[in-house]
């Protein structure tokens, strides 16, 4: 067996491990996966309760990754996040000493991150990008691998503050976590409400992530899959009754990088269109604004985003 081919192995075994603890939400617990190959940032969508933290919990097991949890509220500073100088006093003299915030883990848990102020939200942009934090005039490099996944109630918009389209388009993947079906529902009592818990075992740490990452990097896209990729963005710039703003440069990258990683897990290495078509929605669900016409037709951007992708096929199959 060749090291990519153990890589592979090693990675579907931390997917099967991760399912120990999450019962349903397969489809979920995929995209995540993904990202974190990808090297990307998640913001989890759903109703409170559908297990978002545990999943981010239960990941940082796995990948036996340092973890941190922020709790977001509208009287959150920017310090509360990134960390602070504070002045120490030692043998007759004064100097200050950055202290580190909990965003220097590598699995950060921003919890209902719509709850923040814009500034304190802001506090995340040069994390989220660059994996560094700026105090004053020095940077401070974030561990490596770093990974933001973000929580948001979708319903509840009292006292909250909408993410700006900048930030948004620092998420790799927008993910929507469905309520769970009632085998699930029965699942998920019986798992937390029995007498014992499931042990999560280590699989992976974090210089394999970082050497799985290595691996998605070189999977190779063809020509027509990469002109596939692109033409999918240009469409969401086209005439379209329910579009007022189509993706951004990111979401191509954003396509194609979680691309590569789903045909490795899949086993394979090369990019097929089902990879591209199965990423689109999550990709591009943040980056395109609907038109007014769509909000009173009560049209999602998934819709928009498949009418696009049937539209797309047709010229691919003519």
């Amino acid at each position: 067996m060749t090291e990519l081919e153990m890589c592979q192995q090693k990675v579907m075994e931390c997917e099967n491990e991760i399912k120990k603890g999450i019962i349903g939400q397969q489809e979920i617990i995929r995209q995540v996966m993904l990202a974190m190959l990808s090297d990307g940032n998640v913001l989890l969508e759903g109703m409170p309760g559908l297990g978002k933290t545990m999943l981010v919990r239960t990941i940082g097991k796995v990948f036996d990754l340092s973890f941190k949890r922020i709790q977001f509220t509208p009287d959150l500073m920017p310090s509360d996040v990134t960390g602070t100088n504070i002045m120490v006093r030692e043998e007759g003299k004064s100097e200050f000493t950055f202290s580190q915030g909990p965003v220097f883990a590598n699995l950060v848990l921003a919890d209902e991150i719509n709850r923040a102020t814009p500034k304190t939200q802001s506090a995340l942009l040069e994390a989220m990008q660059e994996h560094t934090v700026t105090v004053g005039t020095v940077s401070h490099q974030l561990p490596e691998p770093f990974l933001v996944l973000a929580t948001q109630n979708p319903i509840e918009n009292e006292g909250t503050y909408p993410l700006p389209e900048a930030q948004l388009d620092r998420f790799l993947f927008k993910i929507l976590v469905e309520f769970p079906s009632k085998e699930e529902l029965r699942g998920i009592v019986n798992l937390t409400e029995g007498q014992t818990q499931p042990e999560i075992a280590h699989i992976m740490d974090a210089e394999e992530l970082v050497k799985a990452r290595s691996f998605v990097s070189q999977v190779p896209v063809a020509d027509a899959v990469m002109d596939y990729i692109l033409d999918l963005v240009m469409a969401t710039h086209e005439e379209h009754s329910y579009l007022r703003e189509g993706a951004s440069p990111r979401a191509a990258q954003a396509i194609i990088r979680t691309s590569r990683a789903r045909a490795f897990m899949e086993g394979r290495f090369n990019v097929s269109f089902d990879d591209v078509k199965s990423v689109a929605c999550p990709v591009l669900r943040h980056r395109i604004i609907l038109s007014f016409d769509a909000i009173s037709d009560g049209v999602s951007e998934d819709t928009v985003i498949n009418q696009i992708i049937e539209s797309k096929e047709k010229n691919l199959y003519a």
